[in-house]
C-alpha cells in the first residue's frame, strides 16, 4: 500500500479543547474544537444510554518471557483478563474467584475502570475469547472455549484462517446490531506486541511508537518477535487484513474489526478505549474497505486513553506525544484524519502508593481505563472526585483481602 499525501495538522497533537472537561487533551489530526465538539455531541449526558463491552483474549504472545508486565509471570498473565473482568464486574467490597495478579508495581487499571463505569451507571457486558481458563462469571462466548489463545506471532501461524473469519464476521453482525453508541474496551496480555506485528505487516513503521504494559517495554524483544514472525509467515506484498491477522494477530482483533465496521454500519459512533491495540485494530478496519468510505467510518470513532499513556515519549528518539504520533501515522497513511482523547484524571495526590506508581509509569491503561474516565468527565465527574472514588476503592480492595479473599495484595508474589 502506498503511503499517501501527508495531512495538514490543524492542532499540535495534546492540546486541550474547547467543550472538554479540565485536563483532558486531544490529539490527531482531527482535534480541532469543531471537530471534538462534534463528535462529543452524541456522548454527552448519555448515563447508561450506551454499550460497554469489554473484550477479554489470550495469545501465547504473552508467555514470552519479559514481553509483558500485566501480571509478574507468564503464569499469573494467562489470568490477567479474567481477574481484571471479574474486578470490574464485582468490584472492589466483594469476593471474587480469581486474585488480580501481582505486578512489579502499580494497581489494576481495571480499578479505574469500575470506579468510572459506576459513575456512568453503565453495566459492562464481556466476551471472552482465545482464554486458557473459562471466566467465572456470565459472558458472551464469542467461539469453542476449547480453541484456546492465539499461538505466539513469532510462528507466522498465530490462528487458522477460519477462525479469523469467523471471529470477523461475529464481531460484524454485533457490531451492526448495535443501537446504541459503543465503547470497546480490551484486556489482551501480549497485546502491544501482536498490535504492532499487525501494524508492520500493513507496511507502517511503528517501531518506538507502540507502548506496553512495563515501565520500560521490551522493545528488542517485541521487534524481534515481530520480525521473525513476519518471516516465518511470508505474507507476500499487500496481504489480506483477515491473513495478516491468521499469521501475527490475537483473538480480540478480528472480533473488534468486526465490531468497529459493524458499529459504523449502523449509524453508532465508536470510543476505542486503550493505545496502540486500538490504534491496530482501527489500521486493520481502515485497510479492510474502499479508500472513499474510510473518512465516513473514521468520523464517528476516537480513541480515549490516560493521560499516562498520551504523555508517554517515542521510544526511539525520546520526544513525547508517541500516541499522538502513532495515530496520526496511522491516518496520513490510509488518507484520512483521526480522533485521540486522553482523560485528565492523574494521581499525583492519591493516598495509595499503588496509585501514585501511575506517575512513575509503572501502569498506563487498560480495561478502558482512559475512555470511561473521560467519559465520566463529560457527565460531571471531576479529577479530584475520581481520584478520591479510586483511593476509597483500593481501602475496600485492601480491606476485602486483608480479610482473606482471594486477592492477592498489591505487589505481593503469587
Amino acid at each position: 500500500m502506498a503511503l499517501l499525501p501527508s495531512i495538514p495538522f490543524d492542532v499540535q497533537p495534546g492540546t486541550p479543547s474547547r467543550g472538554l472537561p479540565p485536563g483532558c487533551k486531544a490529539f490527531g489530526a482531527r482535534a480541532s474544537p469543531a471537530a471534538v465538539e462534534s463528535w462529543l455531541k452524541p456522548w454527552r449526558d448519555r448515563g447508561s444510554d450506551l454499550s460497554l463491552l469489554l473484550v477479554l483474549a489470550g495469545t501465547r504472545t504473552a508467555e514470552v518471557e519479559g514481553i509483558s508486565a500485566a501480571g509478574a509471570s507468564s503464569a499469573s498473565r494467562r489470568y490477567t483478563a479474567v481477574a481484571d473482568a471479574e474486578l470490574l464486574l464485582k468490584g472492589v467490597d466483594r469476593p471474587r474467584l480469581w486474585p488480580l495478579p501481582p505486578l512489579p508495581a502499580g494497581m489494576s487499571p481495571a480499578l479505574i475502570s469500575y470506579v468510572a463505569a459506576r459513575w456512568i451507571g453503565v453495566d459492562p457486558l464481556v466476551a471472552a475469547v482465545g482464554l486458557p481458563l473459562p471466566p467465572p462469571f456470565p459472558h458472551l462466548r464469542l467461539e469453542a472455549a476449547e480453541l484456546g489463545p492465539a499461538a505466539c506471532l513469532s510462528t507466522g501461524e498465530a490462528m487458522d484462517h477460519l477462525r479469523v473469519q469467523s471471529l470477523w464476521q461475529r464481531g460484524f453482525c454485533l457490531g451492526r446490531g448495535l443501537r446504541r453508541p459503543l465503547v470497546l474496551a480490551e484486556c489482551v496480555p501480549g497485546g502491544t506486541t501482536t498490535a504492532q506485528a499487525v501494524l508492520t505487516g500493513l507496511g507502517l513503521q511503528v517501531a518506538g511508537l507502540i507502548s506496553g504494559s512495563a515501565r520500560r517495554p521490551a522493545m528488542v524483544l517485541k521487534q524481534e518477535l515481530v520480525d521473525l514472525g513476519l518471516r516465518q509467515a511470508a505474507l507476500g506484498f499487500n496481504p489480506s487484513p483477515q491473513r495478516l491477522l491468521s499469521a501475527l494477530g490475537d483473538p480480540f482483533q478480528p472480533i473488534a474489526v468486526g465490531l468497529i465496521l459493524g458499529a459504523r454500519e449502523a449509524g453508532q459512533p465508536v470510543l476505542l478505549g486503550g493505545g496502540s491495540q486500538m490504534v491496530a485494530v482501527l489500521a486493520l478496519a481502515l485497510a479492510a474497505i474502499e479508500p472513499a468510505r474510510r473518512q465516513d467510518i473514521a468520523d464517528g470513532i476516537a480513541l480515549g486513553t490516560t493521560a499516562w499513556l498520551a504523555e508517554e515519549v517515542n521510544h526511539s528518539d525520546g520526544r513525547p506525544a508517541a500516541l499522538a504520533c502513532l495515530v496520526d501515522r496511522v491516518g496520513e497513511y490510509f488518507g484520512v484524519r483521526l480522533l485521540g482523547l486522553s482523560t485528565g484524571l492523574r494521581f499525583h495526590l492519591s493516598n495509595h502508593q499503588a496509585l501514585q506508581d501511575y506517575e512513575l509509569g509503572h501502569v498506563k491503561e487498560g480495561v478502558g481505563a482512559g475512555a470511561l474516565a473521560l467519559l465520566a468527565q463529560l457527565q460531571g465527574a471531576s479529577c479530584q472526585q475520581l481520584v478520591e472514588a479510586c483511593d476509597q476503592s483500593m481501602d475496600q480492595l485492601l480491606k476485602v483481602s486483608s480479610s482473606g479473599d482471594s486477592c492477592c495484595p498489591v505487589g505481593s508474589n503469587p
